[in-house]
């Protein structure tokens, strides 16, 4: 057996977080949720991290066209027991995972990193002569 770092998830924890993600995007899409928080907000779900034991899922959430993510991630914990009913009807698993959602930065860096980029200073140290 192989040896593995604690950080490197197994083949099957990608599969079920992959299945996850398809399936909570997919009932995000679907329902119209009851919670005022999420009303008229898309919502788009980038990566679920499941834990070793499947029993976990880190799931990570950014707001189309951007805004407060406090109140998404408030509301998506709120109803975070109506998804887990659902993802049970969906995927079989032991154990469907409890929950938690966090806001995903990666969008924000990449803008960060683009306006760094395109500052004057930068670009000219980046031209060759």
């Amino acid at each position: 057996m192989k040896n593995r770092s604690p950080r490197t998830p197994s083949n099957r924890q990608i599969r079920v977080g992959e299945m996850l993600r398809h399936t909570i995007a997919n009932i995000l899409e679907r329902h119209t949720l009851i919670n005022d928080d999420l009303r008229d907000i898309s919502i788009i779900v980038t990566e679920v991290d499941a834990s070793p034991d499947l029993k976990n899922a880190k799931v990570y959430v950014t707001r189309l066209g951007g805004g407060d993510m406090g109140s998404v991630i408030s509301g998506l914990n709120k109803i975070k027991s109506f998804l887990r009913r659902e993802i049970a009807k969906t995927i079989h698993l032991k154990f469907t995972p409890d929950l938690k959602f966090f806001e995903d930065k990666t969008f924000d860096e990449a803008n960060h990193i683009n306006e760094l980029l395109s500052k004057p200073e930068v670009l000219r140290d980046l031209v060759k002569e």
